[in-house]
């Protein structure tokens, strides 16, 4: 019996591009300007890998009205892509990996809680959305990660089962939201170190896209659920 087809969804900012550093010092500088300073921690915690509505809420420590949250989402993300637009590059080994996924016609997605404004900035300023089969951003879902929906609605759109979808995450929201969605998770090690997602749930954990062939990321669907 002929294997069924997998697909392959990935976040965006810490996976297919290493900014991690860059949205933290735009955070912590946006939180400092609101009068409510913010560590570190608290970032990977409670904002790293959640959409802007939860985001903000936390920081701001209240609820936020969508007019509101619109203007301040903007205003954060305008200063983190003046902080990372001279460094903005793909991730190691990502263009090889995706050349070799396309080349064999595996189906492909972005879900990331980052706003539009930001998918643009990245996947059209890196040139990446023909590799793409679709990108469900923020403004697709109601429920950011942990929960599953994100994933679960990009599985949708290249028909796929989930569990033959393996997602790459750098933050316990995402990877905790591809686990929720019965998907095989790869944890890129940017955000946290390999021991900190050593008991996260993720069959794989990786420096960048380096070395990873489709093979491996086969192997790796069918070990899961088999």
């Amino acid at each position: 019996m002929p294997e069924a087809p997998f697909a392959v969804l990935f976040d965006m900012d810490g996976v297919l591009v290493d900014n991690t550093a860059f949205h933290i010092n735009a955070w912590l500088h946006f939180a400092q300007e609101k009068g409510f300073p913010l560590t570190r921690d608290q970032y990977i915690e409670h904002i790293n890998g959640r959409v802007s509505a939860d985001a903000m809420a936390y920081v701001l420590q209240r609820t936020i009205d969508p007019g509101e949250l619109i203007v301040l989402t903007e205003e954060k993300e305008a200063m983190y892509r003046e902080l990372y637009r001279p460094h903005l590059q793909p991730a190691p080994g990502l263009i090889t990996l995706l050349e070799a996924l396309k080349s064999q016609h595996i189906r492909l997605a972005v879900g990331t809680s980052a706003p539009m404004s930001n998918v643009h900035f990245t996947i059209d300023g890196l040139n990446l959305r023909a590799y793409f089969d679709t990108i469900v951003d923020a403004s697709m879902v109601k429920h950011g990660k942990p929960d599953p929906e994100i994933y679960l609605k990009a599985a949708e759109r290249v028909g796929v089962s989930p569990d033959h979808c393996i997602v790459f995450e750098d933050a316990m929201a995402g990877i905790q939201a591809g686990l929720r969605a019965g998907m095989t998770v790869v944890a890129v090690a940017t955000t946290l170190t390999h021991e900190e997602l050593a008991d996260s749930g993720a069959a794989l954990i990786v420096d960048d896209f380096t070395g990873l062939t489709v093979e491996t990321l086969r192997n790796l669907v069918y070990k899961t659920n088999h």
